[in-house]
């Protein structure tokens, strides 16, 4: 247990799961994030400064599912921080409750690209995952400090109950979305694609983590347009010029969008980054030009 003398000092892997600790744990957690919203969170450089801000942590959130395996185990080895090594108390995998998509039915090799044996990692945008993530948060917490228990669960329910009213509130913009036909750039979507019933038509990389080929590209192209698809989504941090060039060819619009709190000034919370994912999709839809 935590003599809770000061905050917990709570460190996450990526800004929304520190996002989401910070609406349940309120005053009693201070929140610190080794990725940057802006940042492929496959690739985070394990700086040693980062071992430092793990060194501090009471607790750490990760996504779990093998994102981050590329960058996170050596830094919470070289954190030489017992309290957050794998399987104890202040190390929670924020995947544990997620209906994980994306399972792969065959045995995964490198043949097959960058594919996440667990699944897809890309979970933490729809409402109903953050309030799973955030239940994990609040369980954790509790555990790591009983005497915050009921601010905890006060905390929690009302993130649940703003989280229920911004969905009301985002059913037009969900409404107009539906079904429309979309290219994604990495299979990051697929949880947002669920959520608002998009149809995932193809992928700019022809293996998750693959970069396109000339061949992948031509066909890409001729499937767009032979489905009429609208959109092509492109996270951040991809290669926007390709993207860019397969949208104008195939008579699509391409839209850049943020996956992570913190991408723009503006995403500065879970709310916002879904708000702003929302408002880009039904903007386009209602003007495609």
């Amino acid at each position: 247990m935590v003599a809770l003398l000061a905050a917990l000092h709570v460190v996450s892997s990526i800004p929304t799961l520190g996002s989401l600790a910070k609406e349940v744990g309120g005053n009693r957690v201070e929140v610190e994030s080794l990725g940057k919203g802006y940042q492929d969170p496959h690739f985070v450089e394990p700086k040693p400064n980062l071992m430092l801000v793990l060194n501090r942590a009471d607790l750490l959130l990760h996504v779990g599912l093998e994102l981050e395996i590329g960058w996170l185990p050596p830094l919470v080895l070289g954190s030489r921080n017992p309290k957050i090594q794998p399987g104890e108390l202040g190390n929670l995998d924020c995947s544990r409750s997620i209906p994980v998509l994306d399972v792969p039915t065959t045995k995964v090799d490198r043949s097959m690209g960058d594919i996440h044996p667990q699944g897809n990692p890309h979970y933490w945008i729809p409402p109903a995952n953050a309030k799973i993530i955030a239940r994990e948060i609040e369980q954790r917490l509790m555990q790591l400090d009983p005497d915050g228990r009921a601010e905890y669960e006060k905390n929690l329910a009302k993130f649940n109950g703003r989280v229920d009213a911004s969905a009301k509130a985002w059913a037009p913009m969900i409404a107009r979305v539906r079904g429309l036909k979309i290219v994604t750039y990495h299979k990051s979507w697929s949880y947002v694609s669920q959520w608002l019933r998009l149809e995932e038509i193809g992928y700019v990389e022809p293996k998750p983590g693959i970069p396109p080929d000339p061949q992948h590209l031509a066909r890409l192209i001729a499937v767009m347009k032979q489905d009429g698809v609208q959109m092509l989504l492109v996270e951040d941090f991809y290669n926007k010029s390709v993207a860019s060039l397969v949208a104008q060819k195939a008579g699509a619009k391409m839209l850049v969008l943020p996956t992570d709190v913190g991408a723009t000034p503006q995403v500065k919370d879970w709310f916002a980054l879904v708000e702003t994912i929302l408002k880009t999709l039904s903007s386009a839809v209602q003007n495609p030009g």
